[in-house]
């Protein structure tokens, strides 16, 4: 090959060598546009309390992955959801809104109505992002694909532990196995087919919630073994722990008239209506499945180099009872076991790793929340705050009380007739019964954070009372 050939080819190859280069580039410039929307895990736990896993102080049960997020990201301490029950507070987590402004008020058929709900699922979708739903829904017992989600993959109402039937995008398939396994490895399959776009995967756990069946009337009917069904995998891990109870545990209602009724056959509360050692065990055994898929979707988020660009929430739809003033499996009630819920967001960009915040928040801030940090314009109307200024330090004022609502229904006869309206500061917890006369309870959660005297009738605290009801009002 002569010296002008040479020199021509040579030419030739840096040009397309330079070809090359910036098609790499411009392809690396789209990778960066499209990783720089941030993803969101929204895990959500069923039934599960503030206090249940291991960096909030639980006695005996491992939880690493869940621990992980909160050593991770930030851990609330006082995080509260607007209504204890099940239906109103996922429409609560999904608008930012209370239950009197969405409508959700109860667990009865709100089917077409929850179809309409301006969720912030809606807002990603509308936005660009690919979402999915996973797992339980529970606005009714209708299972079918709802505004806002391109994947759709739900339970019938309560769902079932073992063997669960799904609806996969409109259509009914029943998969074999336990349902928290199943629920995890659809999650991770949709991860790994949506990489090229930002995702949303909201997974909504049938655990710690039992083995049961809520008609649309909203009588329940047992459709299983019953109880708590951990995976066989787990079951007898907590063998004879034994949970660490609260000072209130067991005690009986003395000044609680709301509690004290005689309503038919049921037996007054007390020690013998506590909730067993057997039940807590059995939960806690269950939970261990939910960690499990925390650590197996975040190994995968890890090993795609996308752990760091997704927003990982984990929280609770409301609390249990594990034998405070008798009480059992009777959520709703606005005391403390009941509206405290675990929240820990792990997204390293914007959240110091370890951090903690003692800020009342709740549920109807997550929406917000999550708009703000996904830059994703919305028209919604929210009750909620966005937490973003606790992130990133530019908070300078942040509310001093927060408003819990419950709407009676007959599910379960001991608190028949028991909906409320309440109102919780810092230090006062003011609870009004809505359908009860001269059954109001007033506490002061400084002196009293067991919630074990009921000022209401003192005459020292009638100035409290009439402030927390002024603000109530308000």
């Amino acid at each position: 090959m002569g010296g002008p050939q040479l020199i021509q080819k040579l030419i030739f190859n840096l040009m397309e060598m330079k070809t090359i280069i910036l098609l790499s580039f411009v392809i690396s410039l789209l990778s960066l546009s499209v990783n720089a929307q941030p993803n969101i895990l929204f895990v959500l736990v069923d039934d599960m309390r503030w206090d249940e896993y291991g960096k909030a102080g639980h006695a005996y049960i491992k939880t690493p992955n869940i621990d992980r997020v909160a050593a991770e990201g930030i851990m609330f301490l006082n995080a509260f959801c607007a209504t204890p029950l099940c239906s109103p507070s996922r429409a609560n987590f999904l608008t930012g809104q209370y239950a009197h402004t969405n409508g959700i008020t109860d667990n009865t058929a709100r089917d077409a109505q929850s179809h309409q709900l301006p969720t912030f699922p809606r807002a990603l979708d509308a936005a660009g992002y690919h979402t999915a739903f996973f797992g339980k829904w529970h606005m009714g017992n209708d299972d079918s694909p709802r505004p806002g989600f391109d994947h759709w993959v739900a339970m019938q109402g309560q769902g079932e532990a073992i063997d669960p039937p799904l609806n996969i995008d409109g259509e009914r398939k029943k998969f074999s196995g336990y349902v928290t396994d199943i629920l995890t490895d659809h999650a991770l399959e949709f991860i790994r087919q949506n990489q090229k776009a930002p995702f949303l995967v909201y997974l909504s756990h049938k655990a710690l919630h039992p083995n049961l069946l809520q008609r649309n009337d909203g009588s329940i009917v047992n459709i299983g073994e019953g109880g708590f069904i951990p995976a066989d995998r787990h079951k007898g891990m907590y063998g004879s722990a034994v949970f660490k109870r609260r000072p209130n545990y067991g005690i009986v209602p003395a000044d609680k008239p709301a509690l004290m009724r005689k309503i038919g056959e049921l037996p007054l509360l007390g020690p013998a209506t506590a909730t067993s050692e057997q039940t807590i065990r059995e939960r806690s055994e269950m939970l261990m499945a939910v960690d499990e898929s925390l650590g197996k979707i975040m190994d995968l988020l890890a090993s795609l180099g996308q752990l760091d660009n997704t927003i990982v929430v984990f929280t609770s739809d409301h609390g249990y009872w594990y034998g405070e003033h008798g009480l059992n499996d009777e959520r709703r009630l606005a005391y403390e076991e009941s509206i405290r819920i675990p929240l820990l967001i792990r997204y390293p960009k914007t959240i110091k790793p370890g951090s903690t915040s003692g800020l009342m928040v709740q549920s109807i801030d997550l929406a917000p929340t999550l708009l703000e940090m996904t830059s994703t314009p919305t028209t919604n109307r929210f009750d909620g705050i966005s937490l973003v200024p606790i992130f990133n330090g530019r908070m300078r004022e942040w509310r001093t009380s927060l408003f819990v609502e419950y709407y009676s229904d007959t599910v379960f006869p001991r608190i028949y007739k028991m909906g409320y309206k309440a109102v919780r500061t810092e230090r006062y917890k003011y609870i009004r019964f809505e359908e009860l006369e001269g059954m109001d309870e007033l506490y002061d959660l400084q002196k009293d954070p067991y919630e074990m005297k009921n000022l209401v009738q003192s005459r020292d605290a009638a100035p409290v009372l009439s402030n927390m009801q002024k603000l109530l009002q308000r």
